[in-house]
């Protein structure tokens, strides 16, 4: 773990005095972490989900993975108090009057079941709104456990726990980042705070390795899918919303869980690259431009290549698209393709990309290398 140039924040910030709850949010500026264009393997759209915690008698641990930004309201309080939009634990103490404070090694925890599983980058804890009442440090760790253990077996004696990030004094009101180093594949983590307080969201940014097994007995599956392992590598224009949501599961409920670029003037086109689970051949396509009504691309483009510096094949022609609509589409003797390259003319968007195919016995053989390399 390392946190060498990203910027840190500690201490309280100042009470709420009205206006924007935001206005004075500590943020690491307008291009954010160096890590936060990754996926984040605990968006409960994978699947992720906060399993158990010690405490949480302020308000509730589910709220760590709610993907929107947490939500303020001054005047919302409850029979048990200020109610906040994230996980707040009550106030530790000490043994008797003459030690009020808790221990040094007194903490809270909550368990996490990340959606997709994978190599984390990088840790956001954010702390939006809690200014005075946050944890004065948190801890992060790391295990793989396959399959859906429970919160008993996870907090076994003999299950490995993998240091993140070590304790580290964090800010409140503020979003904490934190840098992730460790090449190893993981499945669950525990968030600690030191030695109570409030956390707003947890953000787990990293690139998603799927288990070998479960593709193979799928046979033929979404190539591009993050859940598979698939992965958003560049594009021409991020500027309404991520290409990501392109791979994202299910379908897009609202226009902005697609992908949208700002209006072009004059010549030339957008376009998304993406990587594939692995060496593969796609038999067929679905582009949907789901809730992209007055904004939908006009037209469309598939191209394949194999390998990081392979040329460019044609997949699917240019084509006409429609606005809110899922396009299907066969292919018949793709060539087998690691990269697939979408392009939208002139502009517009796409809600969804899928593209339905198997590995070659090359991009098995790879994935399941790598699965067992960061597995350990």
């Amino acid at each position: 773990m390392t946190t060498a140039g990203l910027p840190h924040h500690t201490g309280d910030a100042g009470p709420y005095t009205g206006g924007d709850p935001y206005a004075d949010y500590r943020t690491p500026g307008p291009d954010g972490f160096p890590f936060t264009h990754l996926p984040d393997l605990a968006d409960r759209r994978l699947g992720a989900g906060v399993l158990a915690a010690h405490d949480e008698f302020f308000a509730e641990r589910e709220n760590l993975l709610r993907p929107e930004p947490a939500h303020f309201d001054p005047e919302a309080f409850g029979h048990k108090g200020k109610i906040m939009d994230g996980w707040e634990t009550r106030r530790r103490r000490g043994t008797d009057g003459a030690h009020p404070f808790p221990a040094d090694e007194d903490h809270d925890w909550a368990l996490i079941r990340l959606g997709a599983p994978g190599v984390i980058h990088g840790i956001v804890v954010d702390t939006a709104h809690f200014r005075g009442n946050h944890p004065q440090s948190v801890s992060v760790e790391g295990t793989c456990r396959e399959g859906t253990p429970s919160p008993a077996e996870l907090l076994a004696d003999d299950v490995p726990w993998t240091t993140l990030v070590p304790r580290t004094a964090v800010g409140g009101h503020a979003a904490n980042g934190f840098a992730v180093d460790t090449a190893r594949r993981f499945t669950h983590l525990r968030l600690n705070q030191h030695p109570d307080g409030g956390i707003a969201r947890l953000r787990v940014h990293g690139e998603v390795v799927p288990e070998p097994g479960w593709l193979a007995a799928l046979g033929t599956f979404d190539v591009v899918a993050l859940e598979n392992g698939g992965q958003v590598e560049d594009a021409s224009d991020r500027f309404y919303s991520s290409p990501t949501h392109t791979i994202q599961p299910g379908r897009s409920r609202t226009m902005d869980d697609g992908w949208e670029t700002r209006r072009r003037r004059g010549t030339g086109n957008d376009w998304v690259r993406y990587r594939l689970t692995e060496q593969s051949v796609i038999r067929a396509v679905e582009i949907d431009t789901g809730c992209l009504k007055g904004n939908a691309a006009g037209w469309a483009a598939l191209s394949g290549r194999d390998g990081e510096h392979g040329a460019w094949t044609e997949l699917l022609p240019r084509t006409r698209l429609q606005p809110d609509t899922v396009h299907r589409f066969l292919l018949a003797g793709a060539p087998p393709a690691t990269h697939v390259r979408i392009d939208i003319f002139p502009d517009g968007g796409i809600a969804r990309l899928r593209l339905h195919g198997s590995l070659t016995e090359e991009g098995a053989r790879r994935l399941g290398a790598r699965h067992d390399e960061l597995s350990g």
